[in-house]
């Protein structure tokens, strides 16, 4: 079992209807390659984390580098591991933006998303490293 993390900058402006599409064709293809994971999306950048076979997440890390939907697509942790961080989501998601996201929804999401990384206690540096990221990234305020 392998997991990766990497960051990257959409090309353009994602409205909902794109990303449920894509998050459609995503979910079902990792359903069938048995991949799982959590994709994050803020201010124009995403964050994944991606677990499976090694062969088929790096594979799928390749498709995202050719991506035209992203820029600057950085790996900034891998690792391989024994157990899966993200057992039952084929993909986590929830896109906090400045069209969806009031203050106080923005707060909530955000000790929901802390609280979910000290329950979930990652026990690979990819994890670790993942769930690092994304308490620096919603650190930042949303722009609404």
């Amino acid at each position: 079992m392998y997991t990766l993390t990497y960051e990257s900058v959409a090309t353009g402006k994602i409205i909902g209807s794109e990303m449920e599409e894509l998050l459609q064709k995503a979910r079902a293809n990792n359903l069938r390659e048995d991949i799982t994971g959590c994709l994050i999306y803020y201010k124009g950048g995403f964050v994944q984390l991606l677990e499976g076979e090694k062969d088929k997440i790096v594979a799928l890390y390749e498709k995202i580098k050719m991506d035209p939907r992203h820029n600057n697509v950085s790996l900034f942790s891998d690792d391989e591991i024994s157990k899966r961080t993200f057992p039952n989501w084929g993909m986590a998601y929830y896109p906090i933006d400045e069209n969806n996201t009031n203050k106080y929804e923005y707060e909530q999401f955000k000790r929901n998303l802390i609280l979910l990384s000290d329950l979930i206690e990652p026990t690979n540096v990819t994890s670790k490293q993942f769930w690092k990221k994304i308490k620096t990234m919603i650190s930042e305020p949303p722009i609404i």
